[in-house]
């Protein structure tokens, strides 16, 4: 490294610890929000228009020459164009580019929130409908990306916020490929987050938007299983697994296991397109809560349809009915046992007159006799025997 550089490189280090330095004479540089590999992101106040931004700087890593140099700053060019083409609101607005120090320092809009990836790790997994609406708010951005020919090739959790009032945003398009831009990524490398990398990319094949695609599918895996798809610890194994192994059963899916198995489809051609993905995710939003619901204590007050009751007429009208039949029935047996004892008394009664009428005959001609003589008619009391049966006996 000649002098030159590394006194600009100790003046970036100096510089970084400066929170008070005004940039371009306008932005003054508070906290560090975060650091990358080839940037670091300030928090500044904008003394111009009296608001707070974000301010991207392009750090140069102390080992590189003057051709990676200029690819890193036509890479921070480019993302600063990629964003600014880009009509979604939830994309990150870039505000302005400054020149300095002879490299390009991008001031977009500051969202305050936390990252995926914070969330997923400080306040635990997302229920599949939350999971749906940050991947639908994700989806929105990137179809915005591919109308205007832009790949963003490197959507993962720790670049998409979440805003405190809730609102989801992608950021960092710093290794965006715009179509029609000459490729600024060295021959034989591969730039992205292994996990995340479609398999399309890891062979080297040219990356369509259904790469990024693949991308949102494993943000959602993530999102809801907590670790990322095909992650086997070191690049290589995971390429590898990401081209050719099965995706492990997520388990914390539900109603998201479809979009998910569709946008990790390891064949472009049969992957899941926007609009299918959209559809899928919107019934994911608009659907029953896949939370299931505790079971209620076995007393707690519930409000039940009435069972179905017997119709009262009917009983009532059934029973009359049996106890009309019961009197019939005990009507016609008693009827008929009076016509049994009737037949019997008027059976007696004709043996009784038969008796009757013989004993009346020999009466009469006994009367008949005495009649003859004593010359005298039949006491009364004989003549009533005759007509009513046999006198009783009298002393001589």
């Amino acid at each position: 490294m000649s002098e030159a550089e590394r006194a600009g490189a100790s003046r970036q280090d100096t510089r970084q610890d400066n929170s008070e330095r005004l940039l371009a004479g306008r932005y003054r540089l508070g906290d560090v929000l975060g650091r990358g590999g080839m940037g670091t992101v300030w928090r500044a106040e904008d003394e111009t228009l009296g608001r707070t931004v974000a301010v991207k700087e392009l750090r140069f890593p102390s080992n590189i020459d003057e051709d990676e140099k200029r690819r890193l700053i036509t890479r921070t060019l480019r993302e600063a164009k990629a964003i600014a083409r880009i009509r979604n609101t939830s994309a990150v607005t870039v505000f302005d580019v400054v020149d300095e120090d002879d490299r390009p320092w991008i001031v977009m809009e500051l969202v305050e929130g936390k990252s995926l990836a914070e969330v997923i790790r400080e306040d635990g997994l997302l229920e599949p409908r939350r999971a749906a609406e940050v991947g639908l708010a994700v989806l929105d951005v990137l179809r915005s990306a591919h109308r205007q020919g832009i790949l963003h090739r490197d959507v993962k959790p720790s670049n998409v916020l979440i805003a405190e009032d809730g609102r989801v945003v992608l950021t960092d398009f710093g290794i965006a490929q715009v179509e029609g831009d000459p490729s600024i990524t060295s021959t034989g490398m591969l730039v992205g987050a292994p996990s995340y990398i479609s398999p399309e990319r890891a062979r080297g094949h040219k990356p369509g938007p259904a790469a990024d695609l693949w991308s949102l599918g494993g943000l959602i895996y993530a999102a809801v299983e907590g670790t990322p798809p095909y992650d086997k610890g070191s690049a290589i194994a995971t390429l590898t697994a990401v081209m050719t192994e099965p995706l492990e059963e997520p388990k914390n899916a539900g109603p998201l296991r479809d979009v998910i198995y569709g946008l990790l489809n390891k064949d472009p051609a049969k992957r899941l397109d926007d609009a299918a993905a959209r559809a899928m995710l919107k019934a994911v939003i608009d659907g029953p809560d896949a939370r299931t619901a505790p079971e209620p204590p076995a007393d707690a007050t519930k409000v039940v349809p009435l069972p179905a009751q017997p119709d009262r007429r009917a009983g009532k009208s059934g029973a009359k009915d049996r106890s009309s039949g019961a009197a019939a029935g005990a009507a016609a047996a008693e009827g008929k046992r009076g016509e049994e004892v009737s037949d019997r008394l008027r059976g007696a009664l004709r043996s009784v007159r038969k008796a009757a009428g013989g004993s009346g005959a020999a009466g009469s001609a006994a009367a008949s006799r005495a009649e003859q003589a004593s010359g005298k008619p039949a006491s009364g009391a004989a003549a009533s025997a005759s007509a009513s049966g046999p006198a009783p006996a009298t002393p001589a």
